[in-house]
């Protein structure tokens, strides 16, 4: 019988252009936790930091799953967010929820599968 592949985990990069928000440090803190619980993660512990001045703002949430981290350049309206969950976690949930509450004007989506090389495992015999 044949392996199905299995990626331990699947890694959401976002840029959002024209977002609204982004100087908004409990509101951001908000939106990324409840952006993990839509998509069926374990919230451990977060950590927001604002720079002050229109420096805006960086932040992270730890999940059991893995994290979703936040960088805003409120001067220019652009984000830069990190999704990275394993397990039953459903990360384009995180992203749709996200995206709907800083209503970007456009949105540059990456996605990684991560971890799918131990299935070529002639190239990592150590694993």
């Amino acid at each position: 019988m044949a392996q199905t592949p299995f990626a331990p985990g699947l890694h959401l990069l976002l840029d959002l252009y024209g977002a609204t928000h982004l100087d908004a440090v409990a509101e951001l803190e908000c939106v990324l936790r409840r952006a993990a619980e839509r998509a069926g993660a374990t919230v451990i512990a977060s950590h927001f930091k604002h720079f002050g001045g229109g420096g805006g703002v960086t932040g992270l949430v730890l999940l059991a799953e893995s994290h979703i981290s936040i960088h805003t350049w409120p001067e220019i309206g652009f984000a830069a967010v990190d999704i990275f969950m394993c397990g039953a976690a459903r990360p384009d949930l995180a992203w749709q929820e996200i995206e709907a509450a800083l209503k970007p004007t456009r949105t540059h989506l990456s996605r990684i599968e991560r971890g799918t090389d131990h299935l070529n495992q002639a190239s990592h015999p150590a694993l």
